[in-house]
């Protein structure tokens, strides 16, 4: 296996409303949602930096797929991290974010390890943390 991963698939209750969070909110790039002619095909693809791509999916077409329970949400589970170039940047993804709909976890602080970050869930309670840290700076 090579060290990548081309596809990162977040289980959604509602992917309508989880496309109007990314989509109209945070103002990911997509086709919008694709896969409707098919009884459990139904998914929403972003495309982010790199090439990699962030896609919704319902939570419970995730399970019937794989073959799995479909188990309760946890969202301890992961976090996502999108680094930034700067506190002032954090704070403008926090705000950003919070105005899309995302419930405030925790506001974005000084670290104990010399960043600034901060916490918020999307509408299905994925954890997400927006992160300045002056040792891990993204090209774009």
């Amino acid at each position: 296996m090579k060290a990548r991963i081309t596809v990162l698939t977040l289980g959604v209750d509602d992917l309508e409303a989880s496309l109007r969070f990314y989509r109209d909110g945070l103002g990911l790039p997509t086709e919008g949602i694709i896969g409707r002619e098919f009884e459990h095909g139904a998914v929403a693809f972003f495309d982010l930096s790199g090439g990699m791509k962030f896609a919704i999916y319902e939570r419970a077409n995730i399970a019937y797929d794989a073959g799995v329970p479909q188990a309760r949400r946890s969202p301890t589970e992961f976090t996502i991290g999108h680094n930034v170039g700067s506190e002032a940047e954090v704070d403008m993804v926090m705000a950003e974010a919070i105005k899309a709909g995302a419930r405030l976890v925790k506001p974005a602080q000084k670290t104990f390890w010399g960043g600034y970050a901060g916490y918020f869930q999307d509408p299905d309670d994925h954890l997400w943390e927006v992160v300045y840290n002056p040792a891990f700076v993204p090209a774009d």
